[in-house]
């Protein structure tokens, strides 16, 4: 048997906030874009560049108690986890483009490591994963 994960669903307060957020500051594509009438959405769908792997479906809350769910998915825990090629020049192109990053760069025994806040103050993780990594283990290993 074969599963794999392919969306996981960040809870948005707009969708063109969002679309901005992702395809201006760090530069991810849009997959789908799709209306979904009857139940008055989008399917929006964005992943970072060269990105083969799971995806993100930005979701709109549907009632008020979604919404005190944007910002703070995983109670203030890193909720995503961006792997690079190049960990410099990703941190220091975010940082021109005006991303908050909340820990700074630290080599970590996995590899390189900060910590940097979306729009909406979820916190994500910019990696550069060691060579040999499970998460890339027989992928396009990258080398910190």
């Amino acid at each position: 048997m074969k599963q794999s994960i392919i969306h996981v669903a960040l809870v948005i307060r707009d969708y063109d906030e969002a679309l901005a957020f992702f395809t201006e500051k760090l530069h991810f594509s849009v997959i789908e874009d799709l209306p979904v009438p009857e139940q008055n959405k989008l399917w929006v769908v964005v992943a970072p560049p060269g990105s083969t792997g799971t995806s993100i479906l930005l979701a709109r809350p549907s009632n008020e108690e979604h919404k005190a769910f944007v910002g703070n998915q995983t109670g203030g825990r890193v909720t995503f986890f961006l792997n690079s090629d190049d960990f410099w020049r990703d941190y220091r192109r975010m940082v021109e483009d005006g991303i908050r990053f909340v820990r700074e760069p630290k080599e970590e025994p996995y590899g390189l490591a900060a910590v940097f806040e979306d729009l909406y103050g979820n916190l994500w993780d910019l990696l550069q994963l060691r060579e040999g990594h499970p998460a890339i283990r027989g992928a396009d290993a990258v080398s910190a």
